[in-house]
Formats: C-alpha cells, sequence, structure tokens
C-alpha cells in the first residue's frame, strides 16, 4: 500500500516539529502541526490557548476511540469534557485534510493511528535527555534549571495522550516505519533520511 502522508511523533527538544518542516520543504507538500490545534480553535469557536490547556490534559478514558469508530449522536459527544473532545474534533479535521490533499506532513496528535488507514509513513525523532535539555535551553529559551522538569513532562503528556487515544504505545518503534536519533543525525540529515526513505518506499507501489 502507497504511504502518501507522512507522520512525525517526536519527544521534546528532539527537533521534531522542525525535521517536519524540513521535510514537507523538501517534498514541495503542505507541513501542518501548530495549525491543527487553531483550526479546531476557529471551528468550535473557543481560543487555541484553552484548546491546547485541553489537549495536554490527560484523558479520561479510551472512549475517544470507540467515539470514532460508533454512530455517536452530539448529545453523547456534548457531554463529555473538553479535555475529552479535543481529540474528537482533531481527527475529523485532520481526516478532512487527508480527503482533500493526498500528500502532507503532520506532527504529532496521534497521526499515525488517525491515519492508519490512508497508509501513512510514520517516523519516531527521539535523542538522548542531554542533547534534549541542551536544545530546550539554547533554542527554546527554557529556563537551564527546569528544563529536565519541563522537557518530562511534556513528554509523559505526550505518551499519555498517544497511549490512552489509540491503546498502542508511543514509544514502541514496532509500530514506526522509521526511528531517528536526531542527536546523531542532526535536522537536516533526518529530513533528507525521511524524504529518501518516503520515496524509495513509494517506488514499490508506484
Amino acid at each position: 500500500m502507497k504511504k502518501s502522508i507522512i507522520t512525525i511523533e517526536r519527544q521534546y527538544g528532539s527537533g521534531g516539529s522542525i525535521i517536519g518542516k524540513l521535510t514537507a520543504e523538501k517534498l514541495g507538500i503542505n507541513y501542518y502541526n501548530r495549525k491543527i490545534l487553531d483550526m479546531t480553535a476557529e471551528r468550535c469557536g473557543i481560543s487555541a490557548e484553552n484548546l491546547e490547556s485541553a489537549e495536554e490534559s490527560v484523558p479520561t478514558s479510551f472512549l475517544y476511540s470507540l467515539l470514532m469508530t460508533a454512530n455517536t449522536t452530539h448529545s453523547t459527544e456534548d457531554s463529555l469534557p473538553l479535555s475529552d473532545k479535543v481529540f474528537l474534533m482533531e481527527s475529523r479535521i485532520i481526516t478532512e485534510i487527508s480527503e482533500r490533499e493526498e500528500s502532507f506532513v503532520l506532527v504529532g496528535r496521534c497521526g499515525n493511528y488517525i491515519l492508519d488507514e490512508k497508509g501513512c509513513f510514520s517516523v519516531y525523532i527521539y535523542a538522548p535527555e542531554e542533547y534534549r535539555i541542551k536544545r530546550a535551553v539554547e533554542e527554546y529559551g527554557v529556563n537551564e534549571k527546569k528544563a529536565e522538569s519541563i522537557m518530562k513532562k511534556a513528554d509523559k503528556r505526550r505518551e499519555t495522550f498517544f497511549n490512552v487515544n489509540t491503546g498502542k504505545s508511543w514509544q514502541d518503534k514496532d509500530i514506526y516505519s522509521l526511528c531517528l536519533n536526531s542527536s546523531e543525525l542532526g535536522d537536516e540529515l533526518c529530513a533528507e533520511i525521511i524524504v529518501k526513505a518516503y520515496n524509495e518506499y513509494n517506488k514499490r507501489f508506484s
């Protein structure tokens, strides 16, 4: 099956967002990350800041995935807390994008799970803690004394959001098409490897 969409999950401070943007630029396709959050906020009339807080909250159950596949009434969905609605709303927007765009790069938001049937090429970007802490301080402007704590909390939020919504393990490298250590390769080379692997894989199905 041709994998026309690239999804990227990444550890905090690994540079996954930058790598995703570089990959999209090299392929000449659209890049989606925070834009999904902004689109969701606009659609539901809630500020992006409030939605972001809800997105980072710990989900209450595996109900998201069940609701996605069920013919759910609006009244049932409306009864969910905002933190539980975010995945549903974002999933619909991501699915709509996949229906009108053959190829794009999506960072985060359980993309490889939502778009699995579309044939996505899934990537996981990771790096040692020391590297990620250093990057958070030097590139993100994070306070050096708080960097480790911020990194661990961010990773925990991402892992919980992914695991609860997908029923899979965020750090299980078996669920990805390609896993890259950005500290060893650097952002530019990671993007080049993703493009090369993506193109070579799809040649088999062209």
